[in-house]
């Protein structure tokens, strides 16, 4: 049987989670926890997936995400896919690392986004037993730059939670927010075994109804993205940097390749930031599968 799609649209919030295989560590050393922040960041500078909060808790992770071009299924496939590539360099081994497939909850914005952000940052003081005695202390969550303790990553974006919070005393309401613990309905939410895919009031969830047919596909990701550079402005750009010729970046030389820094820096624009499929990128640049276009990156 085929896994169901998910429902994407733009400007849809998920709460994301995924635990490594067998409830295994997949956050061994600050370095690990590090490494993976820095591979949200790069998801947000590519994808344009906003981050409004984030918890890493040794086995297993979670996120509070915003798509604004649709595109989970490519933002997760990158931070899963990155992050075991990553995390096996680190621990010199290979395989998969992640369980499976990612839980994803859909997420209506205005009634349950604020009781989402406490449920996440709550983690640390609410699992048993408790990680940490005093919940700032923690450092691989967002909570602490949510109260002002630490210095907010730039593409941690906050202000939808301040927003809905709708104090001026941003920091101390949070924190007092956050202190009151987690409310009755999302506990309960959360404790089932089987945990729903949609959280929302009757209404949300009568539209998903409604719209399920237009929900379900996600939008034709060209239109969204047609601000991202074309590949062949790209190779264009590049070669007017280097001062070299379009063919010398796009067509494949024998032999050593290391000095071949314009055609290198090319491929990697391509796939940071004009976002153009490996399938596209490898024909473009006479490559035989899409497995050179990543080993050449």
């Amino acid at each position: 049987m085929s896994r169901p799609q998910r429902i994407q649209y733009e400007n849809a919030f998920y709460h994301v989670m995924n635990r490594g295989r067998g409830r295994q560590i997949i956050f061994h050393s600050d370095e690990y926890y590090s490494t993976f922040i820095q591979t949200l960041k790069e998801t947000y500078e590519r994808f344009d997936a906003l981050i409004h909060a984030y918890c890493l808790m040794g086995s297993h992770y979670h996120l509070l995400i915003e798509t604004p071009r649709a595109n989970l299924d490519r933002v997760m496939r990158h931070i899963n896919g990155v992050y075991t590539q990553r995390y096996n360099r680190l621990k010199r081994t290979d395989g998969p690392l992640f369980r499976g497939r990612y839980k994803a909850i859909l997420v209506e914005r205005d009634s349950y986004l604020l009781q989402l952000s406490r449920y996440i940052h709550r983690n640390p003081v609410d699992m048993k037993p408790p990680i940490v005695k005093v919940l700032e202390s923690y450092r691989w969550s967002s909570y602490p730059a949510y109260i002002n303790r630490a210095k907010a990553e730039s593409w941690l974006y906050r202000e939808k939670t301040y927003e809905i919070l709708g104090s001026k005393q941003k920091y101390v309401s949070y924190k007092t927010f956050v202190d009151l613990g987690t409310d009755d309905e999302t506990q309960s939410f959360y404790s089932k075994g089987n945990i729903r895919s949609v959280i929302g009031n009757k209404s949300f969830k009568e539209m998903l109804t409604k719209q399920k047919k237009k929900l379900k596909v996600n939008v034709d990701l060209s239109q969204l993205l047609s601000d991202r550079p074309a590949i062949d402005d790209i190779i264009s750009a590049v070669a007017n940097a280097y001062e070299v010729e379009r063919c010398d970046i796009k067509k494949r030389k024998s032999g050593c390749q290391i000095a071949n820094m314009p055609r290198k820096v090319a491929l990697y624009l391509c796939q940071h930031y004009g976002d153009v499929p490996l399938s596209v990128i490898a024909q473009t640049f006479g490559l035989n599968h899409v497995g050179s276009v990543s080993s050449a990156i």
